[in-house]
């Protein structure tokens, strides 16, 4: 497995991330699941950093799919450090990435999502408009 690195001039959006107790599993570490959920929350955020009220009163998100590639574990007194772009886009699907990386700069985890783009009037798919792909390249 390769690591994740965003390519040169795309916008990435960072996000520290302290583990909670409930968090940890019975090995110690953060449980898998956990990843998923960050990954959930650096997406919103991003997308959320990007729009204004009435603009995200108009469209939303759904994940089609995820893929977690995991390296390295991380325990509860690790902060880690999570960043996330976009990839290729058409039509109504995005891909995501996010990088999940502890304290000492090793990738812990990294994750690659497609979702796609919902008019929230009527909760159908839309193309992306030009206007918002800009926001994230």
């Amino acid at each position: 497995m390769t690591p994740f690195e965003p390519p040169a001039g795309r916008q990435v959006f960072s996000l520290a991330i302290a583990p909670r107790p409930d968090d940890i599993d019975v090995n110690d570490h953060v449980n898998n699941v956990v990843y998923l959920r960050w990954a959930q929350d650096i997406a919103t955020a991003h997308w959320e950093s990007r729009l204004d009220e009435g603009e995200l009163a108009e469209w939303g998100w759904v994940a089609l799919r995820h893929e977690i590639d995991y390296r390295r574990a991380l325990t509860l007194d690790e902060t880690a450090m999570a960043r996330t772009w976009v990839g290729e886009h058409r039509g109504p699907r995005f891909v995501r990435l996010v990088r999940i990386d502890g304290p000492d700069g090793e990738m812990c985890a990294q994750v690659r999502s497609e979702w796609c783009l919902l008019d929230a009037r009527t909760r159908r798919p839309a193309r992306v408009p030009p206007w918002i792909a800009q926001r994230f390249d």
